[in-house]
């Protein structure tokens, strides 16, 4: 326990949430200090013309990282909330009008692809399996511990993981790996896709990101009831449970730092004094506004900064069949796509489409005979672009390969309107160039290189959230929170640490 000690969070993102959980059942007494008026970081909500949206996060994976927490601290989840599991975890539209149905069932999904691409289900299942393999051996290391601890590796089950990566999850880019699993060019489409969940490029990331299938194929996909921000909301009423204090509308702007030890936090000209220090924030933003350290900010910027979005959220006065509640239509020419995103900084002028619709499963969240669509591509991190043009250019395109896919003109349906990009994701979550999840993967070694979750220079001062160790999304972002309070657990965290980098090896 840790009677009588006290612990600053800095951002209610989900890490953030879990990380002061954490600490409360460790007997911290924890406060959390937001900027905004809401807890929940890029787990947000907005109302437009009796249409309901969750604005950031749509994808559901692993409850039992939240179902974890809530036992740590005693609590039955259901009383707080609850889930369901879906049949289908997306369904992909391609230019040539094949429509695949990705179940969440693994035979089914093999059964699938073999009808409509002929990809032999020995492979889908294969695959899949090999997925597995990986996640429970290494993403066992990579997940759930310090990769910047020499003790992280002074442990036989580092032996008995290794022993399952093959040469070509280090040496081929996820594409070359795909290509080498698959006969059909549209399956190696649908999992060269998962790189986009780090905001990564297939054609550069390594064969590694192919675990990540297994989080929606063998792990299987769910949808939270009344939302993402449900999840959110949840947290924050289970760390109130258990006595952690919030501060919203109120912004830390330094954390105090004396003789390499962290001291507490300045908030509105007053020292805050505690004995530990969390940031929840972006890794750049933490050391140039809050650490004032520019030298350091500057050398996390030599890492490639992942890829950011356009979100379009639509009030569509109809029900469309063809949707799911996750679905992707893709461009005919996905190489190409990526280029533009991390070659040139463009938009492509035929982009994939993600639309998630939750009055799937929330008919509260959009009028009868209506739908809330979630309408998203993938662009560059924010660079100073004349974003008010790319949306309009982007809505272009959108509506014209939704119109190809659904046989319509969309735009006549579209009743409400709101448009979310880069700049806007930047001011509204702290995610610097609105890069969603902090640096890319697009090195073999970027999880190394991914900011650690504590200070070298720094005692007591630790980092959790989507731009740290181990990444982005909620079930990354919930490891994160674990690992740092396993860190400010274990009496020996200053030891044996391994220098962190801010550069980025090729």
């Amino acid at each position: 326990m840790a009677q009588g000690k006290t612990a600053v969070v800095v951002g209610s993102g989900v890490a953030g949430l879990a990380v002061a959980i954490r600490l409360a059942v460790q007997g911290f007494a924890v406060n959390v200090y937001e900027k905004n008026a809401v807890p929940g970081g890029k787990i947000g909500t907005i109302s437009i013309k009796n249409y309901h949206f969750d604005t950031g996060p749509s994808l559901f994976t692993e409850p039992e990282n939240i179902q974890e927490l809530f036992a740590l601290a005693g609590e039955e989840m259901d009383n707080y909330f609850t889930y369901h599991k879906v049949d289908e975890a997306c369904r992909y539209f391609y230019p040539d009008g094949t429509v695949i149905r990705a179940f969440t069932s693994p035979e089914l999904f093999a059964a699938e692809l073999n009808t409509t691409t002929g990809e032999a289900k020995e492979a889908t299942l294969h695959y899949l399996q090999d997925a597995g393999k990986l996640y429970n051996k290494v993403g066992d290391i990579f997940l759930n511990f310090s990769l910047h601890k020499w003790r992280t590796w002074l442990n036989v089950r580092v032996i008995k993981a290794f022993t399952t990566i093959k040469p070509s999850y280090l040496f081929k880019t996820l594409n070359g790996y795909n290509g080498t699993q698959f006969k059909s060019q549209k399956t190696v489409q649908l999992f060269n896709r998962y790189a986009t969940y780090n905001g990564s490029n297939p054609y550069k990331a390594p064969g590694m990101l192919s675990v990540i299938p297994h989080l929606e194929h063998n792990g299987g996909t769910c949808y939270p009831h009344g939302g993402m921000i449900n999840i959110a909301n949840a947290l924050y009423k289970l760390a109130e449970k258990k006595g952690v204090t919030f501060h919203f509308n109120t912004a830390v702007t330094s954390i105090i730092q004396t003789e390499g030890k962290v001291k507490g936090v300045v908030v509105a000209g007053k020292n805050i004094f505690s004995d530990i220090v969390i940031s929840n924030l972006d890794a750049y933003y933490t050391y140039k506004n809050l650490l004032h350290n520019p030298l350091k900010a500057k050398g996390i910027l030599k890492q490639e900064r992942s890829s950011s979005a356009l979100i379009f959220y639509w009030g569509i006065n109809k029900i469309w069949s063809q949707l799911q509640l996750h679905n992707i239509l893709f461009s005919n020419n996905y190489k190409e796509e990526f280029e533009h995103l991390f070659t040139h900084k463009k938009l492509y002028h035929d982009p994939t489409v993600y639309i998630n619709i939750t009055s799937r499963h929330d008919a509260s969240h959009a009028p009868e005979g209506c739908e809330n669509w979630f309408v998203m591509i993938n662009v560059p991190a924010n660079q100073q672009q004349d974003w008010e043009a790319l949306k309009m250019q982007a809505r272009q395109s959108i509506i014209k390969k939704i119109n190809e896919v659904l046989q319509t003109d969309i735009s006549k349906y579209i009743e409400a309107e709101e448009i979310l990009d880069p700049a806007g994701i930047d001011a509204n979550t702290g995610c610097f160039m609105g890069s969603l999840y902090g640096t890319s993967s697009n090195s073999k070694l970027a999880a190394f290189w991914r900011h650690p979750n504590f200070s070298n220079d720094v005692k007591n001062l630790y980092f959790c959230g989507g731009s740290v160790h181990p990444g982005g999304g909620i079930p990354l972002c919930m490891r994160s929170a674990k690992i740092v309070a396993g860190l400010i657990a274990d009496s020996s965290n200053d030891s044996y640490s391994i220098p962190a980098q801010t550069h980025t090896v090729a």
